[in-house]
C-alpha cells in the first residue's frame, strides 16, 4: 500500500529540517569508518593492554588483528529486576561471537536505576541525567576503538535511549540492541490500581498495599504495564535494532537464550557493512513514533526520541509527534491504557501482527535498514525454536484478543492518543489514550504547590475536595532534574471517583504511567527558568482542552507577566547525590527538546534566567 500522505509529509518535512546536521552527522561517521578492524591501526604498546587480560583464542584473535571485535556493554545489576537476567548474557555472547568468527569483549558496565524504586523519593531527580550518564558512560566504553561492533545490553527507561545516544556517536560501527524481556503476569493491573487508591484514601493498610505491590512485581524480568520500559523495547525494535519478535520473549527461556546468542552472531555479520548511523535515519525515527503512538506508549519517549534523533543529527520536535498522532490508529489497549499486561499483547500477537497492520496501511516506512537486513518487513515474523533451532515464520495476520490488540482498520480510537497542549502557559504534552472522552476538558480554579509533599498534606486534609486543577511547578529539568510525579495518580484519581473535575498541570513528568487522570506534563518553558507557570497563583482559573489542544490561564497577560515570582528561584537539590548533577541542571535544554545536556542548540543565553525575573 501506498504511504500514507500525512506520514510522508512529516519525514519530508524532517528531513529539510535536519539537513545541515544529517550531513554533518554523516560525514562524521564516513570519516571514522575503517576497512580492516579498528585495533589495526594502533601501536603495539596500546594493543598490547587492550589483549593483556585475554586468553586463549580470544587473545589470539584480539592480537592477530583480522577477526572483528565487537564490544559488549551492559547495564547489568541484581537490583532490577529487568536487568537482573542481564547476568549471563556475556558469556553466551562471547561463545556465539567466537563462533560467527569474532571476538568479543565486556567493554563497560553503564548504571541503571529504577524509577520504581525512587519514585516519590529524592533519588528520583537522578532519573531523567541518568540517561546522559548512561550515554557517557557508553562512549566510554566505546572510546578505546578496539571495536567493529558493539552490542548493547539494557532494558529500562532511561538505560535505553542513553546507551542509543551514546552509541551513536560512535554510529559507523553497527550495533544490536539485547533485551532480557518481561517477568510474567502478576497481581491484575486494576486489582493493583485499586489497593493503591484505597490506600491513599486510609482505607487500606500498608501491609496490605505491600503485599499487592509484591504480586506485581514479583519476579525477573520487565515490570508488565506498559511503562516506558516496555514502550523503549516496542520503539527499538519497530526502529530495527532488535532482532525480529526479540522484545517481549521472557527471560530465563530457551527462546530467550537462543535471541541472545542470535544477536552475537547477527553483529559480526554486520560488522563493517550496515552501521548503526545507517539504519538510524529519518524513516527510523518515524517509524518509532509511530509505534509509540500505535500503541499509546509512555510519554517519556517524547523525551527520549528527540534526544535520540539529535544524537544522529535529527531534530524531531513535539509538532511531528502531534501531526503524526492525528493519523496513526491506537490499536492496543495495555495498562494503563487497559487492563491487560505486556504478556497479554505478545499473545495476542505482538510486535509482528502490529507492524504487519502498519505496514499495510500505509502508516510505516517498509524500505529501512534493520539489524536483520534490509526492509521492514523481516518484522512481520515472530521467533521460534525447531528441535532446539532458532527460525522466524510469518506472524499471526488476525489479533488472537480483540480487547487488547485491534487491526489498524478497526483501531480503538482513530488516533493515537497523544495531544501536544499549547497556550499562555506554554506547551505540553498530555496523553489522552487512558482518559475517557468527557474528562479530555477541564476548566477548575488552580491550587499551586511546589512539591509532591505538599500536594499529598494537601490532599489528606481534604482541601482539594472539588473540582481542581492542580499545579505542580518547579519540577522542571533545571529546577530538580524532572523527576516523574506518579505519585499523585492514586490521590487524584480519588478526587475524580468522587465526582470531581480534576487535571494536573506540571513542568515534571508523569511517565509511562499516565493513567485516567487527564495531565499536562512537561510543561515548557518550566517554571524554573521565569516561565509563565511561575506566575500562576491559587484561584487563577485555568482549562485544559485535549480536543483543541489547548491549556491557557483566564489571566489578562499584562498582569500575568507583570507578577513576582513568589517562589524564588528553586533551592539547590542536596542529598541522596543530587549535589553531584548540579551541571547537567544548568546545562540541561528544554523538554520540547529532549531535556537533554548534548546538542549544538543548548547555549546559556537561550535559557539563562534573568535575575531581575525573580525580584
Amino acid at each position: 500500500m501506498a504511504l500514507h500522505p500525512v506520514i510522508e509529509q512529516v519525514t519530508a518535512r524532517i528531513a529539510v529540517r535536519s539537513e545541515r546536521t544529517r550531513a554533518d552527522y554523516s560525514q562524521r561517521m564516513r570519516a571514522a569508518a575503517t576497512e580492516r578492524p579498528a585495533r589495526a591501526g594502533m601501536a603495539c604498546s596500546n594493543l598490547a593492554h587492550g589483549f593483556a587480560a585475554c586468553a586463549g583464542e580470544d587473545r589470539l584473535a584480539v592480537r592477530g588483528l583480522t577477526k572483528p571485535g565487537v564490544a559488549i556493554i551492559s547495564s547489568y545489576n541484581d537490583l532490577l529486576s529487568a536487568h537482573q537476567p542481564l547476568h549471563e548474557y556475556p558469556d553466551w555472547l562471547k561463545a556465539s561471537v567466537r563462533e560467527a568468527g569474532g571476538v568479543a569483549q565486556f567493554a563497560g558496565g553503564v548504571p541503571a536505576m529504577c524509577d520504581g524504586i525512587t519514585q516519590g523519593q529524592p533519588g528520583m531527580e537522578l532519573s531523567l541525567f541518568s540517561r546522559e550518564v548512561i550515554a557517557m558512560a557508553t562512549g566510554i566504553a566505546l572510546s578505546h576503538e578496539m571495536f567493529d561492533a558493539a552490542l548493547l545490553l539494557g532494558v529500562c527507561d532511561k538505560i535505553v535511549p542513553g546507551l542509543l545516544i551514546g552509541a551513536l556517536a560512535f554510529g559507523h560501527l553497527p550495533s544490536i540492541l539485547v533485551p532480557a524481556g518481561p517477568m510474567s503476569s502478576g497481581l491484575a493491573n486494576k486489582e493493583k490500581a485499586r489497593i493503591r487508591q484505597l490506600y491513599a484514601e486510609g482505607r487500606a493498610t500498608r501491609e496490605e498495599l505491600l503485599e499487592a505491590e509484591s504480586a506485581s512485581y514479583h519476579g525477573p524480568g520487565t515490570c508488565t504495564f506498559y511503562g516506558t520500559a516496555n514502550s523503549n523495547q516496542m520503539v527499538v525494535e519497530v526502529m530495527g535494532l532488535h532482532l525480529p519478535g526479540a522484545s517481549f520473549v521472557p527471560p530465563n527461556t530457551p527462546l530467550r537464550r537462543a535471541l541472545t546468542e542470535e544477536a552475537g552472531r547477527r553483529v559480526v555479520g554486520l560488522a563493517r557493512s550496515v552501521s548503526l548511523a545507517e539504519i538510524v535515519d529519518v524513516k527510523a525515527v518515524v517509524n518509532g513514533v509511530v509505534a509509540l503512538l500505535a500503541t499509546g506508549g509512555s510519554t517519556n519517549l517524547t523525551l527520549h526520541l528527540p534526544a535520540i534523533a539529535a544524537a544522529a543529527g535529527i531534530e524531531l520536535t513535539w509538532d511531528d509527534f502531534a501531526d503524526l498522532s492525528a493519523v496513526v490508529p491506537l490499536m492496543a489497549r495495555v495498562y494503563p491504557n487497559g487492563s491487560a499486561d505486556i504478556n497479554h499483547f505478545q499473545a495476542a500477537g505482538g510486535v509482528p501482527f502490529l507492524v504487519g497492520q502498519l505496514l499495510d496501511a500505509g502508516l510505516l516506512h517498509p524500505d529501512v535498514n534493520t539489524v536483520a537486513g534490509p526492509g521492514l518487513d523481516r518484522y512481520r515474523q515472530e521467533p521460534f525454536l525447531d528441535d532446539g533451532e532458532l527460525g522466524w515464520r510469518d506472524g499471526p495476520t488476525e489479533s488472537l484478543d480483540l480487547a487488547v490488540l485491534r487491526p489498524a482498520a478497526d483501531p480503538f480510537s482513530v488516533d493515537g492518543g497523544l495531544r501536544m497542549l499549547s497556550g499562555n502557559l506554554g506547551r505540553a504534552v498530555m496523553k489522552v489514550s487512558a482518559v475517557a472522552p468527557e474528562h479530555r476538558v477541564v476548566q477548575a480554579p488552580a491550587r499551586v504547590f511546589t512539591t509532591q509533599e505538599a500536594f499529598s498534606m494537601a490532599f489528606k486534609a481534604g482541601e482539594l475536595d472539588r473540582d481542581v486543577v492542580v499545579v505542580v511547578r518547579n519540577q522542571g529539568p533545571q529546577a530538580n532534574g524532572m523527576p516523574e510525579l506518579h505519585k499523585l495518580t492514586a490521590p487524584l484519581g480519588v478526587l475524580m471517583d468522587r465526582g470531581h473535575r480534576v487535571a494536573l498541570v506540571t513542568d515534571g513528568r508523569m511517565s509511562g504511567a499516565s493513567g485516567k487522570i487527564p495531565a499536562a506534563i512537561q510543561l515548557t518553558p518550566e517554571a524554573a527558568t521565569g516561565g509563565p507557570l511561575a506566575r500562576v497563583r491559587d484561584g487563577d482559573v485555568i482549562r485544559l482542552d485535549a480536543n483543541r489542544g489547548s491549556i491557557e490561564v483566564f489571566v489578562d497577560v499584562a498582569e500575568l507577566l507583570g507578577r513576582r515570582l513568589v517562589d524564588g528561584p528553586p533551592h539547590e537539590p542536596t542529598g541522596a547525590g543530587r549535589e553531584l548533577f548540579g551541571a547537567l541542571r544548568r546545562a540541561v535544554g528544554p523538554a520540547d527538546e529532549g531535556a537533554s545536556v548534548f546538542g549544538s542548540a543548548l547555549t546559556p543565553e537561550k535559557f539563562a534566567v534573568p535575575v531581575t525575573a525573580w525580584k
